[in-house]
Protein backbone atom coordinates (compact mmCIF):
# COMPACT_ATOMS: atom_id res chain seq x y z
CA UNK A 1 0.00 0.00 0.00
CA UNK A 2 1.66 3.85 -0.81
CA UNK A 3 2.55 5.63 1.84
CA UNK A 4 0.16 8.63 2.22
CA UNK A 5 3.23 10.86 2.31
CA UNK A 6 5.01 9.78 -0.59
CA UNK A 7 6.51 12.34 -2.28
CA UNK A 8 6.44 14.99 0.28
CA UNK A 9 9.80 16.32 1.25
CA UNK A 10 10.03 17.82 4.67
CA UNK A 11 13.06 20.31 5.08
CA UNK A 12 13.83 19.43 8.59
CA UNK A 13 15.81 22.45 11.12
CA UNK A 14 14.08 21.26 14.64
CA UNK A 15 15.94 19.72 17.22
CA UNK A 16 15.83 18.05 20.60
CA UNK A 17 12.64 16.54 20.62
CA UNK A 18 9.18 18.34 19.76
CA UNK A 19 10.16 19.58 16.49
CA UNK A 20 11.82 15.93 15.79
CA UNK A 21 9.07 14.29 16.62
CA UNK A 22 7.06 15.71 14.68
CA UNK A 23 9.13 14.92 11.58
CA UNK A 24 9.41 11.74 12.89
CA UNK A 25 5.39 10.99 13.34
CA UNK A 26 5.49 12.30 8.96
CA UNK A 27 8.29 10.10 8.44
CA UNK A 28 6.54 7.34 9.69
CA UNK A 29 3.86 7.92 6.58
CA UNK A 30 6.27 8.06 4.24
CA UNK A 31 7.08 11.64 3.73
CA UNK A 32 11.16 12.26 3.23
CA UNK A 33 12.38 13.86 5.93
CA UNK A 34 15.71 15.68 5.18
CA UNK A 35 17.64 16.65 8.70
CA UNK A 36 19.31 20.32 8.72
CA UNK A 37 22.07 20.70 11.40
CA UNK A 38 25.21 22.61 12.48
CA UNK A 39 28.38 21.40 11.63
CA UNK A 40 30.40 20.32 14.85
CA UNK A 41 27.82 18.62 16.83
CA UNK A 42 24.75 18.84 15.36
CA UNK A 43 20.98 18.06 17.53
CA UNK A 44 22.36 18.21 20.51
CA UNK A 45 19.81 15.31 21.41
CA UNK A 46 22.70 13.35 19.85
CA UNK A 47 24.47 13.06 22.97
CA UNK A 48 21.82 12.94 25.22
CA UNK A 49 22.25 11.30 28.58
CA UNK A 50 25.00 9.86 30.96
CA UNK A 51 26.58 7.03 28.63
CA UNK A 52 29.20 8.41 26.50
CA UNK A 53 29.45 5.49 24.55
CA UNK A 54 25.88 6.46 23.10
CA UNK A 55 27.69 9.89 22.02
CA UNK A 56 25.95 10.96 18.15
CA UNK A 57 23.36 8.52 18.59
CA UNK A 58 21.79 8.31 22.20
CA UNK A 59 18.74 5.82 22.55
CA UNK A 60 16.67 9.36 22.74
CA UNK A 61 17.56 10.37 19.21
CA UNK A 62 17.48 6.94 17.99
CA UNK A 63 14.19 7.44 19.07
CA UNK A 64 12.75 10.12 16.83
CA UNK A 65 14.88 9.98 14.10
CA UNK A 66 15.10 6.98 11.79
CA UNK A 67 14.98 7.12 8.33
CA UNK A 68 16.09 10.70 8.31
CA UNK A 69 18.68 11.75 5.97
CA UNK A 70 20.99 14.69 7.61
CA UNK A 71 22.74 17.17 5.66
CA UNK A 72 24.93 20.15 7.70
CA UNK A 73 24.80 23.50 6.76
CA UNK A 74 26.73 26.85 8.35
CA UNK A 75 23.84 28.73 8.35
CA UNK A 76 26.03 31.74 9.01
CA UNK A 77 28.01 31.20 5.85
CA UNK A 78 26.88 32.62 2.56
CA UNK A 79 27.49 29.34 0.41
CA UNK A 80 25.69 26.95 2.67
CA UNK A 81 22.97 29.47 3.35
CA UNK A 82 22.26 29.31 -0.45
CA UNK A 83 22.22 25.42 -0.32
CA UNK A 84 19.67 25.99 2.65
CA UNK A 85 17.27 28.17 0.21
CA UNK A 86 17.39 25.82 -2.33
CA UNK A 87 16.54 22.92 -0.35
CA UNK A 88 13.78 25.12 1.20
CA UNK A 89 12.60 26.13 -2.17
CA UNK A 90 12.48 22.28 -3.12
CA UNK A 91 10.30 20.87 -0.32
CA UNK A 92 6.96 20.79 0.80
CA UNK A 93 7.03 21.85 4.17
CA UNK A 94 9.94 23.54 6.80
CA UNK A 95 9.57 22.39 10.09
CA UNK A 96 11.98 24.83 12.75
CA UNK A 97 11.79 25.13 16.64
CA UNK A 98 14.42 28.20 17.12
CA UNK A 99 13.52 30.65 19.56
CA UNK A 100 11.29 33.26 17.60
CA UNK A 101 12.94 35.46 15.39
CA UNK A 102 16.01 32.97 14.94
CA UNK A 103 15.22 31.51 11.78
CA UNK A 104 14.71 35.18 10.26
CA UNK A 105 17.70 36.49 11.56
CA UNK A 106 19.66 33.68 9.69
CA UNK A 107 17.63 35.02 6.18
CA UNK A 108 15.38 31.62 6.58
CA UNK A 109 12.02 32.97 8.30
CA UNK A 110 8.44 32.65 6.81
CA UNK A 111 8.90 35.50 4.28
CA UNK A 112 11.85 34.40 2.78
CA UNK A 113 10.77 30.56 2.30
CA UNK A 114 7.35 32.47 0.67
CA UNK A 115 9.57 34.10 -1.65
CA UNK A 116 11.33 30.63 -2.49
CA UNK A 117 8.16 28.63 -2.80
CA UNK A 118 5.06 29.97 -2.57
CA UNK A 119 2.94 27.20 -1.77
CA UNK A 120 5.17 26.05 1.43
CA UNK A 121 3.78 24.84 4.59
CA UNK A 122 6.33 26.30 7.35
CA UNK A 123 5.75 25.35 10.87
CA UNK A 124 7.55 26.94 13.92
CA UNK A 125 7.46 25.19 17.21
CA UNK A 126 8.60 27.25 20.42
CA UNK A 127 7.77 27.81 24.15
CA UNK A 128 4.97 30.18 24.03
CA UNK A 129 4.45 31.13 20.00
CA UNK A 130 5.58 33.56 17.81
CA UNK A 131 3.47 36.47 19.54
CA UNK A 132 2.38 37.55 23.41
CA UNK A 133 3.97 38.90 25.98
CA UNK A 134 5.96 35.80 27.01
CA UNK A 135 7.15 34.95 23.08
CA UNK A 136 10.65 35.18 24.54
CA UNK A 137 10.71 33.49 26.35
CA UNK A 138 13.10 30.36 26.83
CA UNK A 139 11.23 27.07 27.99
CA UNK A 140 11.71 23.59 27.88
CA UNK A 141 9.58 20.52 28.66
CA UNK A 142 9.63 20.77 32.56
CA UNK A 143 9.26 24.53 32.52
CA UNK A 144 5.99 24.63 30.53
CA UNK A 145 4.78 21.26 32.99
CA UNK A 146 5.67 24.14 35.31
CA UNK A 147 3.83 26.90 33.65
CA UNK A 148 0.80 25.06 32.37
CA UNK A 149 -0.81 23.42 35.64
CA UNK A 150 0.09 20.59 34.17
CA UNK A 151 2.32 19.75 36.89
CA UNK A 152 -0.42 20.91 40.07
CA UNK A 153 -2.47 18.07 38.86
CA UNK A 154 -0.03 15.53 39.77
CA UNK A 155 0.53 13.98 42.90
CA UNK A 156 -1.01 13.56 46.28
CA UNK A 157 -3.41 15.83 47.57
CA UNK A 158 -1.16 17.86 50.30
CA UNK A 159 2.18 16.82 48.07
CA UNK A 160 4.39 18.85 46.20
CA UNK A 161 3.42 19.49 42.44
CA UNK A 162 4.70 16.22 40.27
CA UNK A 163 5.89 16.47 37.17
CA UNK A 164 5.57 13.59 34.69
CA UNK A 165 7.70 11.38 34.15
CA UNK A 166 8.98 11.62 30.62
CA UNK A 167 8.97 14.31 28.25
CA UNK A 168 5.19 14.83 27.21
CA UNK A 169 5.04 18.47 26.48
CA UNK A 170 7.45 17.34 24.19
CA UNK A 171 6.28 14.30 22.76
CA UNK A 172 2.60 16.20 22.67
CA UNK A 173 3.77 19.07 21.14
CA UNK A 174 5.62 17.18 18.03
CA UNK A 175 2.25 15.34 17.55
CA UNK A 176 0.10 18.57 17.39
CA UNK A 177 2.83 19.59 15.08
CA UNK A 178 2.20 17.01 12.80
CA UNK A 179 -1.61 16.80 13.02
CA UNK A 180 -1.28 20.46 11.72
CA UNK A 181 0.82 19.56 8.97
CA UNK A 182 -1.76 17.17 7.64
CA UNK A 183 -4.68 19.38 7.61
CA UNK A 184 -2.35 22.00 5.34
CA UNK A 185 -1.75 19.90 3.21
CA UNK A 186 -4.65 18.71 2.55
CA UNK A 187 -6.02 22.15 2.46
CA UNK A 188 -3.09 22.97 -0.05
CA UNK A 189 -4.16 19.61 -1.99
CA UNK A 190 -7.57 20.59 -2.08
CA UNK A 191 -7.48 24.53 -2.30
CA UNK A 192 -4.21 25.44 -3.20
CA UNK A 193 -1.78 27.85 -1.25
CA UNK A 194 0.51 27.01 1.40
CA UNK A 195 0.37 27.82 4.96
CA UNK A 196 1.98 29.25 8.16
CA UNK A 197 2.06 27.29 11.71
CA UNK A 198 2.38 28.48 14.87
CA UNK A 199 2.65 25.53 17.25
CA UNK A 200 3.37 26.83 20.97
CA UNK A 201 4.19 24.09 23.64
CA UNK A 202 1.95 26.44 26.28
CA UNK A 203 -1.01 26.14 23.88
CA UNK A 204 -0.44 22.36 23.18
CA UNK A 205 -0.12 21.50 26.68
CA UNK A 206 -3.44 23.42 27.50
CA UNK A 207 -5.46 21.96 24.68
CA UNK A 208 -4.30 18.70 25.45
CA UNK A 209 -5.40 18.99 29.50
CA UNK A 210 -8.65 19.89 28.05
CA UNK A 211 -10.21 17.35 30.44
CA UNK A 212 -9.31 19.76 33.84
CA UNK A 213 -8.90 23.07 31.82
CA UNK A 214 -12.47 23.32 30.57
CA UNK A 215 -14.03 22.28 33.78
CA UNK A 216 -12.73 25.30 35.33
CA UNK A 217 -13.37 27.50 32.57
CA UNK A 218 -17.24 26.63 33.02
CA UNK A 219 -17.45 26.16 37.18
CA UNK A 220 -14.26 28.75 38.16
CA UNK A 221 -12.86 25.80 40.19
CA UNK A 222 -9.82 24.16 39.69
CA UNK A 223 -9.61 20.16 40.10
CA UNK A 224 -8.70 18.55 42.95
CA UNK A 225 -5.39 16.67 43.24
CA UNK A 226 -6.66 13.05 43.42
CA UNK A 227 -3.21 11.23 42.82
CA UNK A 228 -3.30 7.51 41.72
CA UNK A 229 -7.22 7.94 41.68
CA UNK A 230 -8.97 8.17 38.83
CA UNK A 231 -10.10 11.35 36.83
CA UNK A 232 -13.63 9.96 38.40
CA UNK A 233 -12.70 10.20 41.88
CA UNK A 234 -14.36 7.19 42.59
CA UNK A 235 -12.59 5.45 45.09
CA UNK A 236 -13.27 2.40 42.63
CA UNK A 237 -10.87 3.82 40.64
CA UNK A 238 -7.16 4.02 42.17
CA UNK A 239 -4.17 1.49 43.04
CA UNK A 240 -4.18 -0.96 45.47
CA UNK A 241 -1.88 -4.08 46.17
CA UNK A 242 -1.79 -7.44 45.26
CA UNK A 243 -0.79 -10.25 47.18
CA UNK A 244 3.07 -10.44 45.74
CA UNK A 245 3.11 -6.79 47.11
CA UNK A 246 2.70 -5.59 43.23
CA UNK A 247 0.05 -2.78 42.58
CA UNK A 248 -3.29 -3.14 40.26
CA UNK A 249 -5.23 0.10 39.21
CA UNK A 250 -9.22 -0.23 39.05
CA UNK A 251 -11.06 1.60 36.86
CA UNK A 252 -14.66 0.65 38.06
CA UNK A 253 -16.35 3.86 37.85
CA UNK A 254 -19.67 2.95 36.61
CA UNK A 255 -22.89 1.06 38.41
CA UNK A 256 -22.57 -2.18 36.22
CA UNK A 257 -19.01 -2.91 36.66
CA UNK A 258 -18.96 -2.44 40.57
CA UNK A 259 -22.05 -4.73 40.39
CA UNK A 260 -19.67 -7.18 38.61
CA UNK A 261 -16.72 -6.34 40.60
CA UNK A 262 -18.91 -7.18 43.46
CA UNK A 263 -19.51 -10.27 42.28
CA UNK A 264 -16.65 -11.38 41.19
CA UNK A 265 -14.90 -10.95 44.55
CA UNK A 266 -17.87 -13.09 46.01
CA UNK A 267 -18.76 -9.96 47.80
CA UNK A 268 -22.73 -9.25 47.00
CA UNK A 269 -23.42 -8.14 50.38
CA UNK A 270 -21.94 -4.64 49.04
CA UNK A 271 -24.83 -4.73 46.49
CA UNK A 272 -27.02 -4.14 49.28
CA UNK A 273 -24.78 -2.03 51.48
CA UNK A 274 -26.45 1.26 51.80
CA UNK A 275 -22.90 2.84 52.09
CA UNK A 276 -21.94 1.10 48.51
CA UNK A 277 -25.30 1.80 47.20
CA UNK A 278 -24.08 3.89 43.70
CA UNK A 279 -21.19 6.05 42.87
CA UNK A 280 -22.03 9.47 44.65
CA UNK A 281 -22.50 7.06 48.06
CA UNK A 282 -19.25 5.12 47.40
CA UNK A 283 -17.40 8.68 47.48
CA UNK A 284 -18.77 10.13 50.50
CA UNK A 285 -17.56 6.88 52.05
CA UNK A 286 -14.47 6.34 50.43
CA UNK A 287 -12.31 5.25 53.39
CA UNK A 288 -14.62 2.35 53.81
CA UNK A 289 -14.78 1.21 50.45
CA UNK A 290 -10.71 0.97 49.79
CA UNK A 291 -10.50 -0.74 52.94
CA UNK A 292 -13.20 -3.36 52.02
CA UNK A 293 -11.43 -3.58 48.66
CA UNK A 294 -8.40 -3.74 49.82
CA UNK A 295 -8.64 -6.77 52.24
CA UNK A 296 -9.68 -8.52 49.21
CA UNK A 297 -7.48 -7.54 46.83
CA UNK A 298 -4.54 -8.92 49.19
CA UNK A 299 -5.60 -12.56 48.38
CA UNK A 300 -4.20 -13.25 44.52
CA UNK A 301 -1.34 -11.99 42.78
CA UNK A 302 -1.64 -8.63 40.76
CA UNK A 303 -1.18 -10.80 37.43
CA UNK A 304 -4.42 -12.85 38.18
CA UNK A 305 -6.35 -9.90 38.81
CA UNK A 306 -5.84 -8.11 35.96
CA UNK A 307 -6.24 -11.46 33.91
CA UNK A 308 -9.55 -12.40 35.93
CA UNK A 309 -11.11 -8.93 36.30
CA UNK A 310 -10.50 -8.09 32.35
CA UNK A 311 -12.23 -11.39 31.02
CA UNK A 312 -15.11 -10.11 33.37
CA UNK A 313 -15.47 -6.89 31.86
CA UNK A 314 -14.23 -5.24 34.76
CA UNK A 315 -11.56 -2.20 34.00
CA UNK A 316 -8.25 -3.17 35.90
CA UNK A 317 -4.44 -3.36 34.82
CA UNK A 318 -0.93 -4.42 36.77
CA UNK A 319 1.02 -1.35 36.86
CA UNK A 320 4.38 -2.70 34.89
CA UNK A 321 7.97 -1.35 34.68
CA UNK A 322 8.70 0.67 31.41
CA UNK A 323 10.69 -2.88 30.52
CA UNK A 324 8.18 -5.01 31.25
CA UNK A 325 5.56 -2.81 29.06
CA UNK A 326 7.53 -2.87 26.22
CA UNK A 327 8.73 -6.62 26.41
CA UNK A 328 4.68 -7.56 26.40
CA UNK A 329 3.90 -9.56 23.19
CA UNK A 330 0.98 -7.02 22.18
CA UNK A 331 4.06 -5.07 20.74
CA UNK A 332 4.59 -7.44 18.35
CA UNK A 333 1.04 -8.83 17.72
CA UNK A 334 0.35 -5.37 16.68
CA UNK A 335 3.23 -4.48 14.76
CA UNK A 336 3.89 -1.47 16.99
CA UNK A 337 7.98 -1.65 16.78
CA UNK A 338 10.00 -1.49 14.10
CA UNK A 339 13.66 -2.99 13.95
CA UNK A 340 16.18 -1.20 12.90
CA UNK A 341 20.02 -2.02 12.00
CA UNK A 342 22.36 1.02 14.42
CA UNK A 343 25.77 -0.28 12.90
CA UNK A 344 28.48 1.58 15.83
CA UNK A 345 26.50 0.63 19.38
CA UNK A 346 27.81 -0.61 22.05
CA UNK A 347 26.73 -4.21 22.32
CA UNK A 348 24.39 -3.95 19.75
CA UNK A 349 23.42 -3.21 16.27
CA UNK A 350 19.70 -4.33 15.96
CA UNK A 351 17.59 -2.06 17.55
CA UNK A 352 13.65 -1.51 18.00
CA UNK A 353 11.76 2.05 17.51
CA UNK A 354 8.04 2.50 18.33
CA UNK A 355 6.04 3.53 15.17
CA UNK A 356 3.45 6.13 14.79
CA UNK A 357 0.72 4.17 17.52
CA UNK A 358 -2.50 3.14 15.56
CA UNK A 359 -2.45 0.30 13.05
CA UNK A 360 -4.09 1.45 9.18
CA UNK A 361 -2.77 1.76 5.33
CA UNK A 362 -0.40 4.73 6.52
CA UNK A 363 1.02 2.31 9.72
CA UNK A 364 3.36 0.53 6.78
CA UNK A 365 5.97 2.33 5.01
CA UNK A 366 8.62 -0.76 4.64
CA UNK A 367 12.13 -0.62 6.32
CA UNK A 368 13.00 2.28 7.82
CA UNK A 369 16.45 2.88 7.57
CA UNK A 370 19.10 3.85 10.56
CA UNK A 371 18.95 7.25 11.76
CA UNK A 372 21.32 9.73 9.85
CA UNK A 373 24.94 9.98 10.85
CA UNK A 374 25.90 13.31 11.73
CA UNK A 375 26.25 14.81 7.87
CA UNK A 376 25.85 10.97 6.83
CA UNK A 377 23.82 12.76 3.36
CA UNK A 378 26.50 15.33 3.08
CA UNK A 379 27.29 14.70 -0.38
CA UNK A 380 24.17 13.29 -2.11
CA UNK A 381 22.58 16.01 -1.07
CA UNK A 382 24.50 18.82 -1.93
CA UNK A 383 25.05 17.46 -5.32
CA UNK A 384 21.48 16.99 -5.53
CA UNK A 385 21.03 20.69 -4.71
CA UNK A 386 24.06 22.22 -6.60
CA UNK A 387 22.17 19.95 -9.60
CA UNK A 388 24.58 17.08 -9.77
CA UNK A 389 21.99 14.80 -9.36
Amino acid sequence: MTAPLEGIRIADFSHVMAGPYATHLLRLMGADVIKVEAPGGGDAMRNYGADRRYDGMSPAFIAVNAGKKSVTFDLKNSGDLALAKTLVSRCDVLVENFRPGVMARLGLGVDEARRLRKDIIYCSVSGYGQSGPRRDWPAIDNIVQATSGMMSLGGDPGAPPMRVGFPVVDTLTGQTAAFAILAALIRRQRFGGGDYIDVAMFDASLAFMASAVVPYLVTGKAMERTGNTGYSGQPTSALFEARDGRRVSLGVVQQHQFVALAKLLGRETWLSDPRFANPDVRRENTSVVQAALAAELVKRDAAEWEALMSAAGIPCGMVREIGEAASLPQLDQRGLKRTLQVPGLPDRESVDVLGAGFLGGCSEVGNLASPPTLGQHNEEIRAWLNGEG
